[in-house]
């Protein structure tokens, strides 16, 4: 029992002896180790002036010796942000306008259904009759926020008059728009082609609109002749529908004896007055073509109408009006020479055919002895002792030349009721 508790006894102190030299051993090795970085670092391993402190130190100083040239740095990039910026604004732009245009499309697409209204059953017969009207756009008064005010002002449930007029056609404008006037109408407005012309209007209390200078329309404004400024018209009148106006375009050789909106029908896109001077030439007829060659198939029926005069008709702002207004104003500047009112019917008139789509446009023809040509007045009318009593609309002194004299005598035969005021008058131009 004894000899055991000494070898534990003996055990013990030598686990203490090991435990007290690996101390001291650990004791030495930190000794030796501070020995040798005291000696590698003599003024300290942390001191401000050891070689990697300088090196930062010399870093930070250089970055903070440099402030102009990353001035120019951020300053090139804020520029090409600024550009870049600029280009996504215009691209945002561009996709609203087109993102804008295509719900007025759809908006039009929605009126043309609801104008067709619900699908029905055809009914008896008879009694079916179809739907003739397109609907009007939606008015944009963006295009010309200036006209858009003036028309505001002038016209009378967005109809009016409208004539385009230059220095040149001065004195047949003044009888003009004193006829306009004695009959009471009030939206009218006159389209200046120059400065003088419209200083002209102003001093006579007659609605004028000058456009935006547009060197390619000024040039022919103000020198133009009569054709070449009828052809602008097409130009000019599409802002006029854009802005969701209908318009009853007007030369200035006419006289105004009745207010015409009292007489329009308005169901159809364009309105127009006839270069016919009866029944069968102004509302179409059919005409027999005869080739013997052929046998018994010698005759061919065809139907003929007389073109409708582009100096005297009703537009409404529909897609189809629109339409027509650019292929004519397209039509006109790209072939030198063409007459504006041969365009005019062919576009509205020309079905389609293979490689060619034509006008989708409704059309009516006005009542020729109400709306007069010249052909009719002194050919006919006024050797007819009935048809002299009737009072046309308007008269369009656009078959004769001697314009002026003519009109002048219109106005003493039908408003101051002189019976001989026409007679002097040769029936065509000679």
């Amino acid at each position: 029992m004894m000899s055991v508790r000494r070898e534990g006894a003996l055990m013990r102190k030598a686990s203490q002896s090991e435990v007290k030299s690996r101390i001291l051993m650990a004791v030495a090795i930190g000794i030796s180790i501070g020995c040798l970085f005291a000696f590698l670092y003599p003024h300290g391993f942390l001191s401000f002036s050891s070689p990697a402190f300088h090196s930062r130190r010399f870093q930070v100083l250089s970055s903070e010796c440099e402030p102009s040239e990353r001035f120019d740095a951020l300053k090139s990039e804020y520029a090409a942000a600024y550009e870049k910026n600029k280009e996504l604004k215009q691209q945002v732009k561009e996709l609203t306008e087109k993102v804008r245009l295509a719900e007025q499309g759809k908006d039009h697409a929605q009126k043309q259904v609801e104008a067709l209204g619900k699908q029905s059953k055809a009914g008896p017969f008879g009694t079916v009759k179809g739907l003739r009207t397109n609907p009007t756009v939606i008015p944009d008064e963006p295009v010309n926020r200036r006209l858009a005010e003036i028309l505001e002002n002038v016209a009378v449930r967005r109809e009016l008059i409208v004539a385009l007029a230059n220095w040149n056609v001065k004195r047949p404008l003044e009888v003009w728009f004193t006829s306009i006037k004695r009959v009471g109408i009030t939206n009218y407005l006159v389209v200046a082609l120059d400065d003088k012309i419209a200083e002209f209007c102003k001093l006579n209390d007659v609605p004028v609109y000058k456009r935006d200078p547009d060197k390619g329309i000024d040039s022919i404004g103000r020198t133009g002749g009569n054709h070449a400024v009828s052809g602008l018209k097409f130009r000019i009148l599409r802002e006029f529908l854009q802005l969701g106006y209908s318009v009853l375009l007007s030369d200035v050789d006419i006289v105004y004896l009745q207010n015409p909106f009292d007489y329009l029908y308005r169901d159809s896109d364009v309105e127009s007055m006839t270069d016919g001077h009866d029944n069968m030439t102004a509302y179409g007829f059919d005409d027999v073509f005869d080739e013997p060659a052929m046998g018994w198939a010698r005759y061919a029926h065809t139907i003929r109408i007389w073109v409708y005069n582009s100096g005297f008709f009703y537009i409404r702002p529909t897609i189809p009006s629109i339409e027509l207004l650019d292929r004519v104003a397209g039509r006109l500047a790209n072939e030198p020479g063409s007459w504006d009112q041969a365009v005019f019917n062919e576009e509205l008139f020309f079905p389609s055919y293979p490689e060619y789509e034509g006008l989708h446009a409704a059309r009516r023809t006005m009542d020729f002895y109400l709306f007069m040509n010249s052909k009719v007045l002194f050919k006919t009318v006024r050797k007819d002792a009935r048809l002299s009593k009737l009072k046309p609309v308007i008269v369009h002194l656009n078959y004769h030349p001697n314009k002026l004299e003519r009109m002048k005598a219109v106005v003493e035969f039908y408003v101051n009721g002189n019976q001989d005021a026409l007679k002097a008058f040769p029936d065509g131009s000679e």
